[in-house]
């Protein structure tokens, strides 16, 4: 067997990095406990919930870690722990040989053990982005030139930089996020924890930060520990732990806990697709070792068990074959067309959304000025799951918010089964409870002290009796697979997956036509993802609701939807079926999107000889299309 360059990833640079740094602790935490207390209002203490439950963690100075786990696995009151923000019930817990509950190191041990958290408006406070990230250096007494220069440099680390003077409070999501992680960067702290920090990040953002992660690491000797729900992230790591119900539950090299597929699907964790594929052709009987991390670990490990199915001849770019006849089918119901303007008349109005040469402006005549839409045009028929798709700052989220009135065009009309909503009398009330919008982190939307109270807020909204509301909101809650035991809870002592789908619920019950969903999914782990995203499937497929999906997982679209709208510099760039928006690789690239994994899997193993389509969009299609090529039949027992 030929020696990988995944070999010299995972070998020889974790080696050395352990010879560098192998007498140093870093964290170490000893049989540490956590408990979440619930009090009563004279302060009694009523209820206890065990978070970490005796977790053993050894971190040695310029090590690069991952923490995988489930939502409410306990992945985030570790980090808490690590940074003193939380203290242990029981046991210790030690940062640079600092226990952390010695008040007079608590300052030192937040200085050293920076935090990015998984959402950044936790941490942004300046009124410019500039002066945010200048924030900690200047509380540690760092001279100004100094401040200015550690700002230059953190924001174009994170790729900010022509940010700078802007508020963050007009920045997207995931530019938030970036601002943030600058804050902590600029700090020059020894370890910086990062919480989910790409959740909110297109591809080329989450491809920019974990790059700065690893450089800060490879290059400077920060400790990195990364909490993460993407499995790619988590290959870079040297070493990985695998949280369970407060408990470390697995530890080891990626390669030796990603071998551990159904393991760790049984913990609601997923691995990486390169990985999946392998196992998947393991059981089609190719003899393929245990975790494979890399598409070109896997090409080269297929090559070496089915040498006579590549073909030198066949290494050359790519020709997508033929596809499935469900595909074509949604490419006939789909509307396929690029960058067109629809110019149709009043009276040509169809039904559902239409938008006409709209743009809207932030801001407009002020210093702050900003164009998030130019002259965009399109229409959403009743009916279609559409992704709507782009980078970060592309302008998704504006439009989605004039698609049910809560923004007016700056120019341009907004129509809705014929009818134009800005037009005098016309009912926008109304078209809210039709439109339904979920934003991202829809658990924020959560207010009432109890689950069914909450979902129950739309139709009273919409004046309807209480008995109506109650009915309604019961409804929804069973759509969304919430049971009765929860009617009475208060929402906010749900786990995240759980939240989400009672926002949704939320919506639901006000009975829409069209439901639009902004990143409905982020910071999920893999079987709370694939929950929503199952049941948001089968609202679609049963009841025939208009679906727009806003996600920045290609693989996410991929899966799901029909139609898919790429949008770019605050217009419509593409407009079509999956496999033709996917087939345009090196378009989406430079506008900050990318492929599903799996195309980059196929495009690696074709270019060695193996003649594959490469217009597959799921794991299972692309095992069963490389099964396909090497002349085997997948076991299915």
């Amino acid at each position: 067997m030929r020696e990988t360059t995944a070999g010299l990833l995972y070998g020889e640079r974790f080696l050395l990095r352990r010879f560098r740094f192998w007498h140093k602790d870093m964290i170490i935490t000893k049989k540490l406990i956590h408990d979440y207390l619930k009090k009563d209002d004279e302060g009694n203490i009523i209820g206890r919930t065990r978070a970490l439950d005796a977790v053993d963690l050894d971190v040695k100075a310029g090590e690069f870690v991952a923490i995988l786990g489930h939502n409410g696995s306990g992945k985030s009151t570790l980090a808490k722990h690590i940074n003193a923000l939380l203290f242990p019930t029981g046991g210790t817990v030690e940062v640079d040989g600092m226990d952390t509950t010695d008040e007079s190191h608590l300052w030192d041990v937040r200085q050293e053990a920076g935090m990015v958290f998984q959402d950044p408006d936790n941490q942004i406070i300046g009124q410019v982005v500039e002066e945010d990230v200048g924030f900690g250096p200047e509380n540690l007494g760092v001279p100004t030139k100094e401040i200015w220069e550690r700002v230059e440099e953190s924001l174009r680390v994170v790729g900010m930089y022509e940010y700078r003077k802007k508020s963050p409070n007009h920045l997207s999501g995931g530019q938030k996020q970036r601002v943030s992680i600058a804050g902590v960067i600029a700090m020059h702290p020894k370890c910086i924890i990062f919480d989910e920090p790409t959740a909110m990040l297109d591809p080329s953002g989450r491809k920019e930060v974990i790059r700065a992660a690893r450089a800060l690491n490879e290059v400077e000797g920060i400790t990195i520990l990364l909490i993460t729900h993407y499995m790619e992230e988590a290959i870079y790591a040297d070493k990985v732990y695998v949280m369970d119900q407060g408990k470390v539950a697995m530890q080891g090299t990626p390669r030796e806990v990603f071998s551990r597929v159904e393991e760790l699907k049984a913990m609601k964790l997923d691995v990486p697709e390169a990985t999946m594929v392998s196992w998947l052709l393991q059981r089609g009987g190719i003899p393929l070792p245990d975790g494979v991390l890399t598409k070109d670990e896997l090409a080269e490990h297929l090559e070496d068990a089915c040498p006579a199915a590549f073909d030198a001849e066949q290494a050359k770019p790519a020709q997508a074959g033929p596809a499935p006849q469900e595909v074509t089918e949604q490419r006939r119901s789909a509307s396929v067309c690029a960058n067109e303007k629809d110019e149709a008349s009043d009276a040509d109005a169809g039904s559902g959304i239409e938008i006409r040469n709209v743009s809207y402006i932030y801001n407009e005549g002020s210093a702050m000025e900003s164009r998030a839409l130019d002259g965009l045009s399109t229409r959403i028929p009743h009916g279609q799951f559409i992704g709507l798709i782009g980078h970060t700052g592309s302008g998704k989220s504006t439009f989605v918010q004039l698609l049910n009135g809560l923004l007016k065009p700056s120019a341009g009309s907004v129509w809705y089964d014929g009818q134009d909503i800005w037009a005098d009398g016309y009912p926008r009330r109304q078209l809210r409870a039709e439109v339904g919008l979920v934003f991202q982190y829809p658990e924020h939307q959560l207010f009432e002290a109890d689950v069914l109270t909450d979902v129950k807020f739309g139709p009273k909204n919409l004046g309807l009796p209480d008995e109506e509301q109650t009915a309604r909101a019961v409804e929804a809650l069973r759509q969304v697979e919430i049971g009765e035991q929860y009617y009475k809870a208060s929402p906010f002592e749900l786990s995240g997956g759980q939240k989400r789908r009672v926002a949704i619920a939320g919506v639901l019950a006000m009975r829409p036509k069209i439901m639009i969903l902004d990143e409905p999914t982020a910071g999920l782990d893999p079987m709370g993802r694939d929950e929503i995203l199952g049941m948001i499937s089968r609202m679609h497929r049963e009841r025939g609701m208009t679906i727009v999906l806003v996600s920045h997982s290609m693989d996410d679209v991929a899966r799901y939807v029909q139609r898919i709208m790429v949008m770019n510099a605050g217009n419509l760039l593409m407009d079509g079926a999956p496999h033709d928006i996917f087939a345009h690789v090196r378009e989406l690239e430079d506008i900050g999107l990318a492929a599903p994994q799996v195309t980059y899997i196929l495009d690696k193993i074709r270019a060695r000889g193996l003649p594959v389509r490469t217009d597959c969009l799921t794991v299972e299609e692309t095992a069963e299309e490389i099964l396909r090529a090497v002349g085997r039949t997948k076991n299915r027992d």
